[in-house]
C-alpha cells in the first residue's frame, strides 16, 4: 500500500483544531453574501493570496477578521459541517474541537447562536458520519483575565455540551499564570483542562501551564526541547503534546519541516500527535501534516500508527472508547 494511502486510511483522531481556523475563503464569501457583509476582497483569489503571512500576529488578524461573516446558527453549523466532511474522508474517527466564543460575542453574537451551531453539526456528525467528539472552549489570552471569567460564566449554562477549556490567541506577554484563577474555577466545574504553550513562547510556559494551571495536555508544546527537566516531566506524567507541524512552519516557528522538532520529541517517546490547528489558513488538514513529516523524516508504518494511537490515548474520551479505536488500528496495520 502507498504511503500516503496508508496515512489516509488509517483510523485516527484530531486532538487541536479551531473551528474558525477551517474557514475557507469559498466559505467565508458565501457567508458575507449570505449575510450582507461587506468584505475588503473583490475575489476568493484575493482572499486567498490574503491567507500568507509570516507570524502568529498576521495571522490572528486575518483569523479575527475573516471571523466576522459568522453571524447566525445556521453559519457555525455550516462551517463545522464542512469541516467534519474533511474529517470523514481522511478517516478521523474523532475529533476534539476549540471554539473562541469571545471572538464572537465581544461583537454581539450571542454565546447561545455560537455553541448551538456547532454542536448541532457535530451531534449530526456523530450520528450520521461516525464521528466522534468533544467541544472545547478557549479563553483569549491577550484579554484580561477577567474576560475569561465572565466567559466562563456563560458557559456554565451549557456544561452538558462543553467538555473542556483551553487558551489560545498571542502567546508573548501573555503566559499561563495569568489565568490561574479562571482555570481554577474551571476545573471546580468538572472541566479538563488544555493550554497552548511552548509555540512562540518559551518553555517556561509550558511549566506554567502544568504546575499552575494544571492542564491535562499541552497544545503545541514544540519548544519544550529548551529544558530536559520539562522533557522528563512531561514524559513522566505522559502529558500529551498536540502538535501542529504545518502551522509551526507557516508562522516561522520552525524554518522548514526538516527543522521541526517533532522527531526528537517523538523519539524521546513522549506522546506527540499530530493535528491541523487552523487547516484553511495552514495549508494541510491532518493527513497533510501526517504526510509532510512521514516525507521529511521517512517515518515507517509503525510509526504511523503509533501516532494514531497516541492520538486516541490522549482524546478526552473513557478508556473503553480509547480500546475500541485502538484496536481498529491494530486491524487496518493487520489488514
Amino acid at each position: 500500500m502507498d504511503m500516503n494511502v496508508f496515512i489516509q486510511g488509517i483510523p485516527k483522531a484530531e486532538l487541536h483544531l479551531h473551528i474558525e481556523g477551517t474557514l475557507e475563503p469559498e466559505t467565508l464569501f458565501r457567508l458575507a453574501e449570505r449575510n450582507g457583509i461587506r468584505i475588503k476582497f473583490n475575489s476568493v483569489e484575493a482572499l486567498r493570496q490574503a491567507y500568507h503571512f509570516d507570524n502568529l500576529q498576521s495571522f490572528l488578524d486575518i483569523y479575527y477578521e475573516g471571523a466576522g461573516v459568522l453571524q447566525k446558527e445556521e453559519d457555525f453549523y455550516d462551517l463545522t459541517w464542512e469541516y467534519l466532511l474533511k474529517a470523514k474522508a481522511q478517516n478521523i474517527r474523532h475529533v476534539e474541537i476549540f471554539f473562541d466564543p469571545q471572538t464572537h460575542t465581544e461583537r454581539g453574537i450571542a454565546f447561545e447562536t455560537v455553541i448551538n451551531g456547532i454542536y448541532h453539526a457535530l451531534s449530526d456528525g456523530a450520528r450520521t458520519l461516525n464521528i466522534s467528539f468533544c467541544l472545547i472552549m478557549c479563553f483569549l489570552r491577550h484579554l484580561p483575565e477577567s474576560e475569561a471569567m465572565a466567559t466562563l460564566s456563560q458557559a456554565l449554562d451549557f456544561k452538558d455540551k462543553i467538555t473542556g477549556v483551553g487558551l489560545d490567541s498571542s502567546e508573548y506577554g501573555h503566559p499561563p499564570s495569568k489565568f490561574i484563577r479562571v482555570f481554577e474555577k474551571a476545573r471546580k466545574e468538572g472541566f479538563m483542562t488544555v493550554a497552548h504553550a511552548g509555540e512562540e513562547g518559551p518553555a517556561e510556559y509550558i511549566w506554567e501551564a502544568i504546575q499552575e494551571l494544571k492542564v491535562h495536555r499541552i497544545d503545541h508544546g514544540v519548544r519544550a526541547l529548551e529544558d530536559k527537566s520539562l522533557i522528563s516531566e512531561l514524559k513522566r506524567r505522559r502529558i500529551p503534546l498536540t502538535v501542529c507541524p504545518l502551522s509551526n512552519v507557516k508562522l516561522r516557528v520552525f524554518k522548514d519541516i526538516r527543522t521541526h522538532s517533532f522527531k526528537t520529541l517523538f523519539d524521546q517517546g513522549l506522546c506527540v500527535t499530530v493535528n491541523s490547528d487552523d487547516p484553511a489558513y495552514f495549508g494541510g488538514y491532518v493527513v497533510e501534516n501526517y504526510i509532510a513529516l512521514q516525507n521529511a523524516f521517512q517515518l515507517t508504518r509503525d510509526d504511523i500508527a503509533q501516532l494514531a494511537v497516541n492520538s486516541f490515548n490522549a482524546a478526552f474520551i473513557s478508556q473503553d472508547k480509547k480500546d475500541i479505536f485502538i484496536e481498529q488500528i491494530k486491524n487496518f496495520m493487520a489488514e
